[in-house]
């Protein structure tokens, strides 16, 4: 099967999010405003880093469309865009049923269903013979 046509733009779109996706810290700040948008003081909170630090993490988020940033006063209110997510889960899909099908004959040849069993192979305690 082959992947489906891209356009260039995608692909970097693509690229952008899954760097993004790739620090554990920005994963986590995600999982943390899907719940609600937070202001960049509280998605700060239970990090052991500075205010600059998390805002360098919001930025490559934000570069990647993952997230919006709105000022809501005098607060910095930060939501999920989750369109890109979508577009990095399609991506990931396409390959699926190349390790879906792994996993499933794995599951099969564990339980012992799987029908064409190679024949385990059996110790001997024959020695060959050494040539005169």
């Amino acid at each position: 099967m082959v992947e489906p046509r891209t356009t260039a733009t995608h692909h970097t779109a693509l690229d952008s999010v899954f760097h993004a996706l790739a620090d554990a810290t920005r994963r986590s700040i995600l999982r943390d405003i899907v719940r609600r948008e937070q202001t960049v003081g509280e998605l700060a909170r239970p990090y052991q880093m500075s205010l600059a630090a998390v805002s360098k993490h919001l930025d490559v988020l934000e570069r990647a469309s993952l997230i919006r940033r709105e000022r809501k006063g005098s607060c910095r209110m930060v939501r999920l865009n989750p369109k890109p997510l979508q577009a990095a889960q399609d991506w990931l899909a396409f390959y699926e049923q190349f390790w879906k099908a792994n996993l499933d004959r794995l599951q099969d040849l564990l339980e012992g269903r799987l029908e064409s069993q190679p024949e385990p192979i059996k110790a001997t305690n024959h020695r060959p013979t050494k040539k005169k």
